[in-house]
């Protein structure tokens, strides 16, 4: 989905011509840029504990700079339709150039941290990022996409850049 802006510089015997893309292709303003699903690697996700739940990550950031409202904004991951993997913004301004990262536990709320709630007695069901596979979804509070990163995993790499 991400369009990262190109240059094209062709010398023309006295000089260069530049010719870019418009402002609007250079990515979405506001951006998943990383996804971190298995929190301890190969060790088990057993037993699940807050510290486990919070080691897994998705980081948003703002690429304009002008602060951003994400109150009724969503994150979420292929499974949506199960409640509980869905995670909604409340009252939140991303600032210019600024990065959140919403984390799958509980804790409190900054402006750097958001918590997404989920708790060790719902055992391995509280992981929102599958080990192997996933796709986050950002959408605006109209339900409009806004960004999505997917990814594939068979190392021992656990984040992916998006």
């Amino acid at each position: 989905m991400r369009v990262r802006s190109l240059l094209l510089a062709a010398t023309l015997g006295v000089g260069a011509v530049v010719i870019s893309q418009p402002a609007y292709a250079a990515g979405p303003a506001i951006q998943i840029t990383k996804i971190y699903y298995n929190s301890y690697g190969r060790t088990s996700d057993t037993p699940v504990t807050n510290t486990k739940l919070n080691g897994e990550y998705v980081q948003i950031k703002n690429t304009t700079k002008k602060a951003v409202s994400l109150k009724g904004w969503t994150l979420r991951d292929k499974q949506s339709t199960t409640s509980g993997h869905i995670f909604k913004f409340g009252t939140f301004t991303l600032g210019a150039g600024k990065t959140v990262t919403v984390r799958t536990g509980k804790g409190k709320n900054t402006s750097a941290n958001r918590y997404w709630g989920r708790s060790s007695s719902q055992g391995t069901f509280a992981y929102i990022w599958n080990n192997t596979s996933d796709t986050a979804y950002l959408r605006n509070a109209s339900g409009t996409l806004k960004d999505s990163c997917s990814y594939k995993s068979k190392s021992t790499v656990y984040s992916k850049a998006c």
